[in-house]
């Protein structure tokens, strides 16, 4: 997919569609070595932290690309066109251990321009980003009681915020 550089203060982003209903596909590793996991997420958030733009990620311990996130320093946001849905189910419900569920789900793993993660050939959007911050969510700061409920595991996420290095995407991404 021919995708152009967009500038951080441009970039358009719809951001309740692009995480709660489009998904995107996080991604952590090293592509030049093979060693990357990818992971379908619907949680997280993008803006303005310490004077840089950054994308915020939350991984629960017990995913296989938890292990990616701790040992790479960047990561990668994707967004896909709506006939990927059934691609990004595949890497939202299987785990990386159990096999190449990327290629089981039919996606191009490719080089990023600024960081060692990959993105990914179909994409209509790559976000790479550079991690800057990490912290555990502590069920004793919840204020909502209901929050508890999304962790019946207790498998409590850690959010990382990257800071963005490049926006790659199609021309309805860019003001």
């Amino acid at each position: 997919m021919t995708r152009i550089h967009i500038e951080p203060e441009v970039f358009l982003s719809r951001n309740f569609h692009i995480w709660g209903t489009q998904w995107l596909l996080l991604t952590a590793g090293d592509f030049q070595s093979g060693d990357y996991n990818t992971m379908t997420v619907g949680w997280g958030s993008m803006g303005v932290m310490w004077n840089k733009p950054f994308v915020q990620v939350v991984v629960r311990p017990t995913r296989f690309t938890f292990d990616y996130m701790e040992r790479f320093g960047s990561f990668t946001v994707s967004a896909f066109a709506e006939s990927y849905r059934p691609a990004l189910r595949i890497l939202g419900s299987r785990s990386g251990r159990d096999g190449d569920k990327i290629a089981a789900a039919g996606l191009t793993a490719i080089a990023s321009h600024n960081v060692d993660a990959p993105g990914f050939d179909e994409a209509e959007l790559i976000i790479e980003c550079e991690k800057i911050y990490w912290e555990d969510f502590s069920p004793d700061r919840f204020l909502d009681a209901s929050i508890e409920k999304q962790y019946p595991a207790k498998d409590y996420h850690r959010a990382y915020y990257g800071e963005i290095k490049r926006i790659s995407g199609i021309d309805s991404y860019r003001i």
